[in-house]
């Protein structure tokens, strides 16, 4: 199977394409396979985000959480807790 490739230009700051130059070279790679490989690595953590938070959101019940912030507590603030009056 054959994977098809764009090819499009890409402005980068100097500060950033000198960044990239450096990480790439001591990583082994060219320029490209380590910007390839910085998109897919920020798609997948993008990705897998957006599962967990759609997961747990699934899994809320909107009552029981208010619920529980407007429950009283168990026990007076700390000293070091409170919350100034200015």
């Amino acid at each position: 199977m054959t994977s098809r490739v764009s090819t499009f230009s890409l402005r980068l700051p100097n500060s950033l394409k000198a960044a990239v130059e450096k990480f790439a070279a001591a990583d082994g790679t060219s320029m490209n396979q380590f910007l390839v490989m910085a998109a897919a690595e920020k798609l997948a953590a993008i990705t897998t985000a957006e599962a967990f938070f759609a997961e747990r959101k699934g899994r809320g019940n909107p009552e029981e959480a208010i619920r529980f912030l407007t429950r009283n507590g168990g026990e007076p603030p700390r000293p070091d807790d409170l919350l100034s009056k200015n």
